[in-house]
């Protein structure tokens, strides 16, 4: 007896060709990754999102649509994102199995969301028009911008980030961030696909690509911010300390000695540590060392941002930047934590895997959102830690007042993977959107300076203990994104889909008799 699956479409004499569709569907996912750092090939995902939009268009079931945009996302990912295996067992001591698996089904639910979009474009069939310049690149951003809420949030490998900052592309990032970004690169990609299944009549959609890219292109000479005239000097330091190295007790003194003669050799007005760069709790570090960074950073008539932990109560702990030079102390406490890094979500559900991670203080309380920014040095400092400066929309909650944006991040979790070029790449979006510079201070690398216009003035390289310094010029004003912020793109989005949905409605509305 024949089985069930046997059927249907996808398993019948079409089987091969199913197959050599999903391989396709997943080499053109894995090449997108390229256009990402630290290869920089922009160019790639217009074209590997055209051959998905074609594949979509030609799918006989929405069965196959479905899966032929889960084999796309889930090469896009497993290639783009596997440096979480590294954080999971190289660093954080899960055997290897188990972080293999681990990091094989994240990415496997990730791969979901192009999943769905390929669904609900073949759900009505559209024409190509419709699916290539509406339906596809706006179910497609939706999505995206969703997954970078959903469980908190996972906005890693966005394409916006792809199409800095050379890109024309790159444009409309200060308009309405990387989702819009994302937006009008699956639309190029939808005219280049369009382009493709109409040969005869190619030259209209290339045209209005090279419409958008010439839009886009000119965008880019727009100063949507002014510089303040307020010049800072800063240095940033990078200790180098090893994620397996850095947390052992007998390795303190030597890192806690490290970073106070950095900063005593320092001659900057605004001196930067990473994240917990000072392996220890702030009220224990030894008696006398926060006054001599203080003493020095009011002797420069600036600051010193110390990456460390306050502890507040029994059991309460911040992961914090502390602001050293002003008689108060100010903080900033980060607010978005990390599952299963900073804390357990549905502890009683996953606590088991405390048990199998290496990874200190894995409770963190949250900061508060609110959080504004801190006038340190003669600037206006916004500030993120690590993994926040992911999230566009939380981090234009300090603006406009901010002059400059500042984060302090320990990526020695991803070892000699690409996510630190990764993470470099999305402090260079934010820089774009906002307009202003972003100073980026890491425990192994990359130690940024990123100008407004999203371009490295200068970095240090990797795994080396070193000083980056440089003058920092304040920005004010107000991008449209910052005024705006996602809700730009993704009502956009809406409008484009709706359109497409009422255009194919009324293509297919039934013909009166009469």
């Amino acid at each position: 007896m024949n089985s069930p699956l046997a059927t249907t479409p996808v398993f019948t004499q079409d089987r091969k060709k199913t197959i050599s569709v999903l391989t396709l569907a997943f080499i053109a996912g894995a090449l997108t990754v390229c256009g990402f750092a630290p290869f920089h090939v922009y160019v790639i995902p217009f074209f590997s999102l055209a051959i998905l939009f074609q594949l979509w268009r030609h799918a006989p079931t929405t069965r196959l649509a479905f899966l032929t945009g889960w084999y796309f996302g889930f090469g896009f990912f497993l290639l783009g994102v596997s440096w979480i295996y590294v954080s999971l067992h190289t660093f954080g001591s899960m055997p290897a199995p188990l972080a293999g698996l681990a990091t094989v089904l994240f990415c496997a639910f990730l791969a979901l969301f192009p999943a769905v979009a390929g669904f609900l474009v073949a759900w009505r069939r559209p024409s190509p028009i419709i699916l290539f310049t509406l339906t596809a690149p706006a179910l497609w951003t939706v999505l995206e911008w969703m997954r970078s809420w959903v469980f908190t949030g996972f906005p890693w490998l966005s394409l916006g980030y792809s199409q800095v900052s050379e890109s024309p592309l790159a444009g409309l990032a200060p308009v309405g961030g990387v989702f819009l970004v994302s937006l009008l690169l699956c639309l190029s990609a939808g005219l280049i696909a369009l382009a493709w299944e109409k040969k005869s009549q190619a030259i209209y959609p290339l045209a209005l690509l090279m419409g958008l890219l010439f839009i886009s292109w000119n965008l880019k000479s727009i100063q949507w911010t002014q510089p303040t005239g307020t010049v800072t000097t800063v240095s940033l330091l990078q200790g180098n300390r090893l994620q397996d190295e850095k947390w052992r007790p007998e390795n303190l003194i030597t890192t806690l000695k490290l970073y106070r003669d950095m900063v005593l050799q320092s001659h900057s007005q605004l001196i930067v540590m990473p994240e917990t760069a000072l392996p220890v709790f702030l009220h224990q570090l030894p008696p006398g060392y926060i006054e001599q960074l203080a003493e020095h950073a009011q002797h420069q008539q600036g600051a010193v941002l110390v990456g460390t932990v306050e502890q507040t109560g029994a059991g309460v702990y911040f992961n914090s930047l502390v602001a050293l030079g002003a008689s108060s102390r100010p903080a900033y406490r980060k607010t978005h934590l990390v599952p299963f890094g900073e804390y357990i979500p549905l502890r009683p559900l996953w606590g088991w895997i405390v048990g199998l991670l290496a990874i200190p203080l894995q409770d963190m309380s949250r900061g508060a959102s609110n959080a504004q920014p801190l006038f340190i040095a003669g600037q206006w400092v916004a500030l993120n830690i690590c993994y926040e400066d992911a999230f566009g929309d939380e981090i234009r909650r300090q603006l406009p007042l901010a002059t400059v944006l500042i984060n302090a991040s320990n990526v020695a979790w991803f070892g000699h993977s690409i996510a630190p070029q990764q993470h470099l790449q999305i402090s260079q979006m934010r820089a774009l959107e906002t307009g202003r510079f972003m100073l980026r201070a890491t425990n192994t690398g990359l130690t940024a300076i990123i100008n407004n216009q999203g371009q490295v003035v200068s970095a240090a390289p990797e795994f080396t203990t070193t000083r980056l310094t440089g003058s920092v010029p304040g920005f004010k004003g107000v991008t449209p994104f910052v005024r705006w912020g996602d809700q730009l793109p993704i009502l956009i989005s809406i409008f484009l889909w709706l359109s497409g949905f009422l255009l194919h409605r009324y293509a297919h509305r039934p013909t009166s008799p009469l």
